[in-house]
């Protein structure tokens, strides 16, 4: 088919495609002279290839051949790959300008062709291999498409960091941490970052790191770079308020994409988005009230794709359209007409508020000592203290602050009337977790809805606090929450307070014991300061605007 198009346009840029990529992967076939029959546990392997135009690099054709895995019964034990967590590049990021680090990251080229191969499979070489057509091969190399291919890089790769002196954090094993000091004497960890082949390396020389890595692998463009994009976002560094640098995260370019393909889809069937669109949301939608038709099979895949766009232009840091995207998400199973055209409305605010950062900063927050009360509580919680893990490795660099702001809008979803909960959590001033979410149980009360908000805060923050002390970074004393129900700050912070409704006892003294252990201290903060009031109710612009200006760009 590729010979046939290049006949047609009288070039041969496809069939080029095709050798270069056989050339690249013909390490992982070695022939075979014997008899098949004599191939015990070997299967057979089928393969094609898979053509596509990189339209950013002068329509480049490019083939990749891809083994038919799917096709094969494979373990389970042996089917994964490194995919570092979200929070923990953020928390990278704003340790390295803590600590003043540098980061570069690279991409390893032809990554799964390196490691061995974890199954037995033979193939029967095709007119891709050339003079070797009809030859048995076996396949040695982990080929693109099987399903053992990314734990069997992911070993590889491991076995090396291993060799230099890397071992993975048990919070998350794909970041990878070793001992190093500066010129100065200053302890600190090096970290290096896998998700799949693409690598960060966050030192105080980087350099050495990534030439100890490509010493064992090639690198895509021959070399490793100060990031400029990393999982889809677009990383930058900014000065903060003091001068220091920090890095930025934004995802623009990618909604400008899911904006276009959104765009497309609508061009096609000659509609267009919405315009002026100043919040996520129509004024006064509630999306389990609508009444409209429900979408046909074709428009709820659709409507499903673009949540899944959605939700991951949320990751990378478009916190704006987090409640409304979580609203919509509730309509997942039978969307309706209604919800399609304000899943639209959505894109359509990502289309005139096309900018947006949020920036890591390392600087300490101003925290008002007066707000928090210290009280004995040894005759309530004789022996609460924080579980602090016996294998944390030795905490080095500067310290850092946690602080987190919980909220909950009582009663307001119009159908079921359960509650909304709404967390973000900041290390020093860097926004790492961002949270909403519609509650489990129907709570009766404003107290009921706030407690089981401020439960799921203090989980939160006892995993966070954990992550950290896993990475070796130093933490300084409890974490700070702010929430704006009065109730919930006494019964939580004094002692003596008692709960009335049975109903609320786990919440109750899950956060108390937490507050007794000094892992957390909790603070009234009036409604209109809760940033966390963004992620529970939908609001008027300027409030948006108040809210979202405290902490992105």
């Amino acid at each position: 088919e590729a010979l046939a198009i290049d006949r047609e346009n009288g070039d041969t840029l496809w069939w080029d495609a095709i050798c270069k990529e056989m050339k690249n992967v013909r390490v992982a076939f070695e022939e075979y002279d014997g008899d098949i029959k004599d191939l015990v546990g070997y299967k057979k392997l089928n393969m094609h290839m898979i053509f596509d135009i990189k339209m950013g690099e002068n329509f480049r054709r490019k083939a990749r051949l891809v083994a038919d895995g799917h096709r094969t019964a494979t373990l389970a034990s042996i089917t994964y790959c490194s995919v570092v967590s979200l929070d923990s590049v953020c928390i990278a990021l704003t340790i390295a300008a803590l600590n003043d680090l540098q980061i570069l990251a690279c991409d390893i080229l032809n990554a799964y062709l390196t490691a061995p191969c974890r199954e037995k499979f033979y193939c029967t070489a095709g007119p891709e291999f050339g003079s070797d057509r009809g030859k048995t091969m076996i396949v040695v190399r982990a080929l693109y498409g099987l399903r053992s291919s990314g734990a069997a890089f992911r070993s590889f790769l491991a076995e090396h960091l291993h060799d230099i002196g890397f071992k993975p954090s048990p919070a998350d094993p794909d970041v990878w941490m070793r001992p190093a000091v500066k010129d100065n004497g200053f302890k600190y960890w090096e970290y290096v970052l896998c998700y799949v082949d693409d690598l960060l390396a966050i030192s105080h020389n980087p350099s050495r790191t990534m030439k100890s890595i490509e010493a064992k692998f090639r690198l895509k463009n021959d070399a490793a770079e100060v990031p400029v994009n990393y999982l889809g976002a677009a990383l930058s560094q900014m000065d903060n308020e003091h001068g220091d640098y920090c890095w930025a995260m934004s995802s623009d370019k990618y909604c400008i994409a899911v904006v276009k393909n959104v765009e497309d889809i609508l061009q096609k069937k000659g509609l267009r988005l919405p315009s002026k669109c100043v919040t996520p949301l129509s004024n006064g939608y509630k999306p389990e009230m609508d009444c409209t038709p429900e979408l046909k099979a074709n428009g709820i895949q659709w409507y499903q794709e673009i949540i899944g766009q959605l939700r991951w232009a949320i990751e990378l840091g478009r916190v704006d359209i987090l409640l409304e995207t979580s609203l919509m998400s509730t309509q997942l199973a039978l969307p309706q007409d209604g919800h399609l055209e304000q899943l639209l409305h959505i894109v359509g605010y990502l289309k005139s508020h096309k900018k947006m950062k949020l920036l890591f900063d390392c600087a300490y927050p101003k925290v008002n000592e007066k707000w928090f009360q210290e009280y004995e509580w040894f005759d309530f919680y004789r022996d609460a203290k924080e579980a602090i893990p016996p294998n944390m490795p030795e905490a080095r660099g500067h310290d850092v602050i946690i602080s987190c702001f919980v909220d909950a809008n009582h009663a307001g979803n119009e159908k079921d009337r359960r509650s909304q909960t709404g967390i973000l959590i900041f290390i020093n001033k860097a926004p790492i977790i961002w949270y909403s979410k519609r509650q489990n149980t129907v709570e009766t009360s404003t107290f009921g809805a706030e407690f089981c908000a401020m439960k799921i805060a203090t989980e939160m923050i006892e995993a966070m606090r954990y992550k950290l002390r896993m990475f070796g970074v130093p933490i300084d004393g409890s974490a700070n929450v702010y929430c704006d129900n009065e109730a919930v700050y006494k019964n939580t912070s004094i002692p003596e307070s008692t709960l009335k409704k049975k109903h609320h006892s786990i919440a109750y003294h899950r956060c108390r014991e937490a507050v007794a252990a000094r892992t957390i201290r909790v603070a009234k903060q009036g409604t209109e300061k809760n940033l966390a009031d963004l992620f529970t109710k939908i609001l008027t612009v300027a409030r948006r605007m108040f809210l979202l200006e405290r902490f992105t760009y």
